[in-house]
This record gives C-alpha cells, structure tokens and sequence, in this order.
C-alpha cells in the first residue's frame, strides 16, 4: 500500500509513477484504491489499461474485502493499493475506515509517502510520528516526495535508524503535475498530454526510486492462504433466467462515476452492459431493459447536456414507461428540472423529477451514510437499510423522502432521495458488494421489463400494422407512466 500524510500528499502521483515504471518492465499488476473514491481508479486504469478496484472498509467485512483483493489479484505479480486522505484518517477522529484499517484486515505492508515540499528533517518527525502513532502501524518503506536530492542520503539514513526501509524519492516536477478541482483530481481524459506525464513519472521512478526494494518488501507480504475460499464468499450465484438482460449505462465526461466492482455484479446476474453517452448519443441503446446514470460532473456540462434535447426527451420517457433507472448524484442532477451550471447558468434537464440543482460554495452532507427505506422500492424493502456514500457541491431543496438517512459518526437523520419501484434517484453512491440484495432487485426488476420487452416484440413481428418503433421515430411517452413520488409510487 502507498499511504500518504495527507490528502495532496502525493499518493496518485506516487501511484502512477510505479504502476507506469512497473508496467514498463513487463510486471502483471492490479490496482486499487482505498475508500470510495472513483476518480484515482480512473487514473490507474488509463495506465494499466485494466479496471481498478475499490477496497472499502465501511462497505465490506475482512473476509470480504481480503477476497476482492485475492480475486481481483489472481495471477498478477504484484497489487499495489492507493490509501485514501491521511493513512490514519477514518470516520471523525478515529481510524474506523481508514487506509490503516484496510492495511491491518488485508495483512498489507505500507510504504508511506511523507511530502517533503518547504521541508527539511521536519520529516523525519513526521515519518517517526506515523510509524509510532500505532502500535502495529505496519509501516515498513518510505518514500520522499518533492525531495530535494542532496538531502535525501541523510533522509534515507535517517529512516534506517528508526528501523524503516528508505526506497527513494521524487523531486519535484512541474511536468507531472495533476491538478485539482472541486471533486479531486480533473479526469485523466482531460489531461492533454497524460501519456506524456506518466512516461516522464516512470522515468523519474525508475531513477530515484527503489524498485526491487518495493518488488522484495511485496514478496514479504502475509499470503492470503484463504483466497479460494475468500474468492467463493464474493461470487454471485446467480439464479437468473438465461435470458438476456441490457442495462444501459451513462459513461461520458458527464458520468463516469462507476465502480468497476458494481458492473462485474451485473454481469454476473446476466447482464449485457451498453454504454451509452448523454452528452453525445441521441438515443438510449435499442432495447434497454434497465438504466444506471452514474455520479460524475454534470454540472460542467449542463449546456451540452440540455441542448442534446432528444436524449432528454428519450430518457424522460424511458423512466415514465418504467425501465427501471438508478440516478445516482450526478445522474439524480440530470433528471431534474433544471441545472445551474458551474459558471452560475441554469439549464433544463430531463425534467423527471421537481429539482432546481443550485451550486454552493462547500461540500454537502459528505460521507458514508447508513439509509432506510421508507417504502418498497426499487433497490430496497421497506424498513431495509443499506449503506452508501455522499460527496457533492451541489445540492436541491426538493432531495425527496424516499429513504431516511443516517450520516456515519453522526446521531441526526434527514431524508433523501425519489423512489418507486423502478427508481432510485438522490445524492448517496451505491457499492453493491456492500448492499447484499440491491444488484439482484435492480436485475430482477430489468428482467420483468426484458420479458415485456420480448412479449411486445413477439406481438409487433405477427402484426401486419408494422407500427414497431426503433431508435430514432417518435416516441409514444405517454403510455403506462410510472406516477414518480417522493418515497411512494
């Protein structure tokens, strides 16, 4: 694991750096990212050219997470592991779901990656602090970033002396700089030249940095001697018809806030996933069965959004007939009235839903969340409770009822959300590997509407009319609507 001190302590930069230079020498890797985040995955998988993986303490147990680990790692030589923020950073003021937590249930050595930027032997306190906050930190490596190489000699013998393994640095480079913005990083699709970053990374790492120390200190890792068993305890057993199920799924500049985790389920249930883009698509994917409008930035591209009108009108209509839909953040900002953009413009959206989607200047209701349903709906019973995750600037006054909400740490509940029993729609992420029945309810509900789907074509092909309608004609939207409520159908 690469842990940091700190959010913007390097982590990403580090981690694409090594996961660049190991590639580069032909070493099998799989990566993953501590938390919930979505954007350092992507940025892992455009290097790798593979997907990336979440490992989430607050969603799943040890068994579980160490077989996420043990499946997605499966004949690769080496996993490396992103933490997330400060290596000690949980819930409140504790380690509860921290990097650390994830280090301990996965028996992972950690390198820690102490910023050197406007310091000197200031970090070497801050090293000796960290590998002595916790008994058993299982900090075994360091790495300096923006270290100035002469001081690094004495930076390494220092590390030495307090028993941690120095395995190199990197100075700073204004060349590989990832910029922020308000959610994290900007998406690496958005970086012009991102190949020409992550070649000038893997040089400097090859460089600077120990990588057979890194290689040697991976092999010392504990065995996961269980994961075949681990491996069954997260295996779907499916039990659906052998039919085919399409789920349709936004992935653009828009949306793209998708846990690869989340789609390999669906997979597994019988699902074909057909991407599709808001942005620049016209209509859904023929013969769409079930919708998932993931999180992303909508709001930066709420004028392309509304001014594609016909996929608007498609996916208004597609959620009126009932194909059920999860519209989650992002995806719940699309099917409201209107959107304010980041410059302060409003635009109309789907119209699905009675939301104004306004911008602020702070993070709303952030963290992991424990919901309640407050009525049967598409991803839960009522009275059911799942576990989620919120992060947003932008925020409604019109966030519906549909599930009561309980932020983690924290005594005091709100309500959230628009359900019916083909909608889920509101602030919170879902992980399905966290939520037991949701991936399977959601899949299920898709089946219903595949096999009305294929009755429907059966009658169309014995009806000499010819009055069956395909992407691109004029849609009926009036028939059968779903009447959307707050909470209840």
């Amino acid at each position: 694991m690469l842990a940091g001190t700190g959010s913007g302590s390097g982590k990403t930069t580090m981690m694409c750096a090594l996961l660049s230079a190991f590639r580069k020498r032909g070493i099998s890797l799989s990566a993953f990212k501590c938390g919930p985040d979505y954007i350092d995955p992507m940025f892992h998988s455009r290097v790798l050219g593979i997907p990336s993986y979440n490992l989430d303490p607050y969603f799943t147990d040890r068994k579980k997470m160490r077989a996420l680990l043990a499946a997605h790692g499966e004949g690769k030589e080496l996993c490396l592991i992103e933490g997330v923020m400060g290596y000690y950073d949980g819930i409140g003021f504790t380690s509860r779901r921290s990097s650390f937590s994830v280090a301990k249930m996965t028996d992972t050595p950690v390198i820690l990656i102490v910023d050197c930027r406007g310091t000197g032997c200031s970090a070497g306190a801050v090293l000796q602090g960290f590998r002595t906050y916790r008994r058993n930190s299982r900090i075994a490596g360091v790495i300096f970033n923006r270290m100035a190489p002469s001081l690094y000699p004495e930076a390494a013998a220092f590390a030495c002396k307090k028993g941690i393994r120095p395995l190199g640095y990197l100075p700073c480079s204004k060349d590989s700089v990832l910029e922020s913005r308000h959610l994290g990083l900007v998406l690496e699709r958005e970086i012009p030249d991102f190949r020409k970053k992550m070649a000038i990374l893997a040089d400097a790492a090859e460089k600077t940095v120990d990588l057979d120390g890194i290689l040697e200190l991976a092999r010392g890792a504990v065995p996961l001697r269980e994961w075949k068993e681990a491996k069954r305890s997260v295996s779907v057993q499916a039990g659906m018809p052998e039919k085919e199920i399409r789920i349709a799924v936004a992935e653009d500049d828009a949306f793209c806030f998708t846990y690869a985790d989340n789609i390999e389920i669906l997979k597994s249930l019988g699902c074909r996933i057909l991407y599709f883009s808001p942005l620049h698509d016209r209509c859904l994917p023929e013969g769409t069965d079930g919708l998932i409008l993931s999180g992303g930035y909508p709001e930066l591209h709420a004028k392309e959004l509304s001014e594609n009108k016909a996929m608007r009108k498609e996916i208004a209509g597609c959620i009126r007939r009932g194909i059920p839909c999860i519209a989650e953040c992002g995806g719940f900002l699309y099917l409201g009235k209107r959107l304010e953009s980041a410059e302060g413009k409003t635009f109309p959206m789907a119209g699905v839903l009675p939301c104004f989607f306004r911008k602020t200047d702070h993070l709303q209701r952030f963290g992991y969340m424990e919901m309640t349903a407050s009525a049967d709906c598409l991803i839960a019973r009522k009275g059911e409770s799942i576990l989620a995750h919120e992060f947003h600037f932008w925020d409604t006054d019109h966030t519906g009822d549909g599930f009561v909400i309980r932020q983690a740490g924290k005594d005091k509940t709100f309500r959230e959300c628009y359900v019916s029993p083909t909608l889920y729609a509101g602030f919170p992420h879902l992980y399905f590997y966290g939520n037991g029945s949701t991936a399977r309810r959601f899949a299920e509900a898709a089946l219903t509407c595949a096999e009305k789907r294929r009755s429907r074509k059966n009658g169309e092909e014995s009806d000499d009319s010819g009055n069956h309608v395909k992407c691109g004609e004029k849609h009926n939207h009036s028939r059968n609507p779903a009447h959307i409520k707050a909470g209840r159908h």
